[in-house]
């Protein structure tokens, strides 16, 4: 058995309360991320020239910022470490050159956060959704049914510029993938004339020119 993931996405129609509540969490998880952010670039700046001293600094944690900032401590302490993994695979992807240097995050933009599911945290509940911090299940569209041996890992909640809220459950489910014995290989070598000559027969490629 395989495990695989699928993720499925469902409007949500939260009532007032939780719109405050999860306007009160977007905030704080693009606080956190643009803190971060802000003091690794300081970081940076201060040792780029003695790379041995910048390789001993401790990269900051949300953990840091909730004696300061205590507004931190209200709402779901894994939608803030989730910024910090964020952080980090947006400046592992610009060290690797997939993407461009971490930018920093923009309330105009579209909102989100994700948070994780532990100790059953997350729950679907008769067409609403339990999540962390937030006291009653928030009213979701479930237009087609999760199977029951799919285990949600986590979920992510958004915000789009027109004030619509989306919820992204990632699922994970084991499925029996039979291996497949390789009987023949064929060969396919690029032509200029015909697209492809094939190995076997010498056979070209019914190439439509006009395309």
């Amino acid at each position: 058995m395989t495990k695989q993931n699928k993720a499925f996405k469902f409007r949500l129609y939260p009532n007032e309360e939780q719109k405050e509540l999860l306007t009160k969490t977007f905030g704080c998880v693009r606080f956190v991320y643009n803190k971060m952010l802000a003091e690794r670039k300081d970081m940076y700046e201060r040792y780029k020239d003695d790379k041995e001293a910048l390789k001993k600094q401790k990269f900051p944690t949300p953990a840091k910022y909730k004696d300061e900032f205590p507004f931190l401590k209200e709402v779901d302490s894994l939608a803030l470490a989730n910024a910090q993994i964020q952080l980090q695979n947006a400046y592992k992807n610009f060290f690797e050159g997939r993407a461009e240097f971490p930018k920093f995050k923009s309330k105009k933009k579209k909102q989100s956060y994700t948070t994780n599911m532990v100790n059953d945290n997350i729950k679907l509940e008769n067409g609403h959704i339990k999540l962390p911090k937030i006291k009653k299940p928030i009213r979701m569209k479930q237009h087609r049914e999760i199977p029951a041996d799919y285990k949600i890992k986590s979920c992510t909640i958004s915000k789009t510029k027109t004030g619509k809220y989306y919820i992204s459950i990632l699922t994970e489910y084991e499925k029996d993938i039979q291996s497949v014995k390789i009987q023949k290989v064929v060969g396919l070598d690029f032509a200029m004339d015909g697209l492809y000559v094939e190995s076997e027969q010498g056979e070209k490629a019914n190439y439509p020119r006009y395309y």
